[in-house]
């Protein structure tokens, strides 16, 4: 049977119109991707291109606030800190904190902020402080690791890193990074 040709323009306009055609898998393909989901797709993939794009969404998905005015004050604490002045960086996260306390990367940021500072026990408060709102934070517990290799606890050190690794399998040099900590450890045992 064949289609008649008067119904075809009508259909691929129809076709054409937003959110006329979602349906089924197309709608659910449009869908926003959960951080869990996001997570789950990490850990499967075995691409190492898709894990970078994964890991970016992830970084992202933590960097919303739902808020224009913590965005925008994160990407000025941001900006004060690659310029180095490392106490106007705490300040303006801290703000960030004082303003959502239950908003995960303002304390990663202030503890990356501390950790360059070298406050490395406020780094790590803070650090705690996001592992609480996000268990999964792998580059929270990345920044743990290297906090306790600078201050010679090197069994923490691996420790902290086989849980960013349980996190997010592709994290650069994470298998290396596993092997150089076990190779000191034992080194000192002897």
């Amino acid at each position: 049977m064949r289609f008649p040709a008067f119904l075809a323009l009508p259909l691929l306009l129809m076709l054409a119109q937003p959110g006329l055609a979602q349906t089924g898998t197309a709608a659910a393909a449009k869908a926003p991707v959960t951080l869990d989901e996001l997570f789950d797709k990490l850990q499967e993939t075995q691409n190492p291109i898709e894990a970078k794009q994964l890991e970016r969404k992830i970084w992202e998905a933590w960097g919303k606030s739902d808020s224009d005015t913590l965005e925008a004050l994160m990407q000025g604490g941001v900006t004060v800190m690659e310029k180095g002045d490392y106490k106007r960086a705490v300040d303006i996260f801290s703000a960030v904190i004082e303003l959502k306390p239950d908003f995960a990367e303002g304390y990663n940021k202030r503890a990356t902020v501390r950790f360059l500072a070298g406050d490395y026990a406020g780094s790590v408060a803070d650090i705690e402080r996001t592992l609480q709102l996000e268990p999964r934070h792998f580059g929270a517990l990345a920044g743990l690791a290297m906090i306790m290799e600078r201050l010679d606890n090197l069994p923490e050190a691996l420790r902290a890193y086989r849980r960013a690794l349980a996190a997010n399998p592709h994290l650069a040099d994470g298998p290396e990074k596993l092997k150089e900590l076990r190779r000191r450890i034992d080194a000192k045992t002897l």
